[in-house]
């Protein structure tokens, strides 16, 4: 794996969209265990600090791991504790749109909570994003300016992404991870998640996150993701674009700053404006301007 820390000190002030904490114990992130292997232990906002440090990264928005209250509010706490922390992308009980509203109405007064997102990829029904519950929740969210991100959303969810920013046009849709393209898949496994991804990029409530590509089979250097960056690039354009970096969970590929280095490559290729986009004007917009 290979790939060049962006370069600190050349005035742009770069976002990670996408940065998780959580704090094992009893009760806590049911999704993690052993097999995780180095992800199965507390990761805090100190540790996370350094870590955007080595890439010359400034700032971070917070992104739930646990579909519970408890997730969100100990993001919110870290927000309230440290300025690098620009917002939290909590959780919200999505089926039970009164119990929604009652806990939106709450956490809204914290000046950092900016989105809503659900583990829907671990989701066993495949159509949990289409249940009428679910979209009330989510018109919910579109009047109150709160946009959604979508996790992990290939092979399941992305089909179903462009139906929903098309029904609910005031709902901003983020798609993480580029909706997780298949890097190390078949030919045809690619062109359907390309074909998908452009009929999302096509509602123009939708925006992106370069972020989370490690896959395991698929090298992740510039070259190896030119592929799905080209296509993400076309679809949607800079200004619908937004660098993630996914800790802790890109550990898994390779220390931080080696993470970043290739999108920092590939976001090199654009004019400085275009740059600036994806560093933290898309995130900014979507996030931190409601």
């Amino acid at each position: 794996m290979a790939g060049t820390a962006p370069k600190a000190g050349d005035g742009v002030v770069r976002l990670d969209a996408h940065l998780h904490l959580w704090e094992v114990g009893e009760g806590r992130y049911s999704w993690l265990g052993p097999q995780h292997g180095s992800l199965n232990r507390s990761y805090d906002a100190g540790e996370a600090r350094q870590a955007l440090a080595s890439a010359g990264v400034q700032r971070a928005i917070l992104v739930q791991a646990d579909d519970t209250a408890a997730d969100t509010e100990a993001m919110l706490e870290n927000a309230a504790g440290h300025d690098w922390i620009a917002g939290v992308v909590g959780w919200l009980p999505l089926e039970d749109p009164a119990a929604a509203a009652e806990l939106l109405e709450t956490w809204r007064e914290h000046p950092k909570y900016c989105g809503v997102r659900t583990l829907v990829h671990g989701d066993p029904r495949p159509d949990v994003l289409e249940l009428p519950a679910v979209r009330e929740s989510l018109r919910m969210l579109a009047a109150a300016g709160i946009p959604f991100d979508v996790p992990d959303a290939f092979p399941r969810h992305l089909g179903q992404v462009a139906a929903l920013a098309a029904e609910i046009p005031g709902l901003t849709v983020v798609v993480d991870h580029l909706g997780k393209p298949p890097r190390a898949g078949s030919t045809a496994e690619l062109e359907l998640w390309a074909r998908q991804l452009r009929a999302v990029a096509a509602l123009p409530n939708t925006v992106a996150k370069v972020s989370g590509l490690h896959c395991d089979g698929a090298l992740y250097t510039a070259d190896a993701l030119h592929y799905v960056w080209d296509i993400a690039l076309e679809a949607f354009g800079p200004s619908r674009l937004m660098f993630g970096g996914d800790w802790p969970v890109s550990l898994l590929g390779a220390p931080y700053a080696e993470m970043v280095g290739p999108v920092s490559e590939l976001v090199g290729t654009l004019s400085a404006g275009e740059a600036a986009a994806v560093w933290n004007g898309t995130a900014e917009r979507a996030y931190l301007q409601m």
